[in-house]
């Protein structure tokens, strides 16, 4: 298979077909005025402004143009996913080889940018998934992941008698934490993440946004939450995360430290909120669609005719 300047040998796994092929390379979160990238921008700009670093620079570092290869040890193995999770299946992968696939979300990029010494990042492509098409399903979209790691002095700094607060500890797995975590810093962790993602929100949707918090399960987080706000009177699913599973940013080379990471879909927030009714239609070339998202500063107001 020949892909992005690079040639990958077949194998009995590979299935990736021309027409998805046909669509690497367009990066559409990156195509300036389409939907995608409004969207995207609102993010970014949001978390530029919002958290600075010490010298007021943006504490959060974007990479929006990391290839959508990865190998499966990128995809499954980094993020601890088991050998026989079914996410792993051929039937809902686009296989290249036995090794390298398109990437199925944003985390695939987790380990490799937090073992690059990032504590702060927002990874934003496109992914793949075999999916049955409908007006909300394409076996292409796209994803921002956001990466948060504290530091013990960062995540207690401003807490009163922080100096005698730990990160870790040798204790038991519960629902609300993690066998190495203190329930002091998950608290703070969790409640960091959870005013992050309501400020983002309430960011794109207008405030007084009503949001709801939902556990779940995801491999890579513990304790793990599903986002709902509540638009135009009706509960919508928009993102999830959580605190991230302390094995994989130890193997990072991260291991004095304690983070959070979050995975929304873009397609899904600029359907809401610009009333896109199918998924479809962020592929399409039709001049009448894309003018009408061609706007003078990125937080114009556009409702789809």
């Amino acid at each position: 298979v020949e892909l992005l300047g690079k040639a990958y040998p077949r194998d009995d796994y590979s299935n990736v077909a021309e027409k998805i092929l046909s669509k690497v390379g367009k990066n559409l979160h990156n195509k300036k005025h389409h939907p995608l990238w409004l969207i995207k921008e609102q993010v970014k700009d949001h978390f530029y402004k919002q958290y600075t670093g010490r010298f007021g620079t943006p504490l959060f570092s974007v990479y929006d143009s990391l290839s959508p290869v990865v190998t499966v040890q990128q995809n499954f193995d980094s993020l601890l996913i088991p050998q026989d999770h079914a996410s792993r299946r051929k039937e809902d992968n686009y296989y290249l080889n036995r090794d390298h696939m398109l990437r199925a979300h944003t985390s695939a990029h987790q380990w490799d940018l937090i073992h690059s010494g990032l504590d702060a990042f927002l990874a934003v492509g496109d992914v793949y998934r075999r999916d049955t098409i409908d007006n909300t399903h394409y076996p292409v979209f796209h994803q921002m992941e956001g990466v948060r790691l504290f530091s013990c002095h960062e995540l207690f700094r401003n807490v009163e008698g922080g100096e005698d607060f730990q990160l870790f500890e040798q204790g038991h797995r519960t629902a609300h934490k993690q066998e190495s975590h203190t329930m002091e810093a998950v608290r703070l962790v969790e409640f960091n993440l959870k005013q992050v993602l309501t400020k983002l929100m309430a960011h794109v949707f207008g405030d007084g946004l009503q949001v709801r918090w939902v556990d779940c399960y995801f491999p890579f987080t513990h304790p793990s939450f599903e986002m709902e706000i509540n638009f135009q009177g009706e509960w919508l699913e928009v993102l999830g995360c959580g605190v991230m599973e302390q094995q994989l940013v130890n193997s990072a080379g991260a291991q004095d430290k304690i983070g959070w990471a979050f995975g929304l879909g873009l397609e899904r927030l600029a359907m809401i909120l610009y009333d896109i009714p199918d998924i479809r239609l962020f592929w399409s070339e039709d001049e009448r669609f894309l003018k009408q998202f061609i706007v003078p500063h990125i937080y114009q107001k556009i409702k789809f005719q």
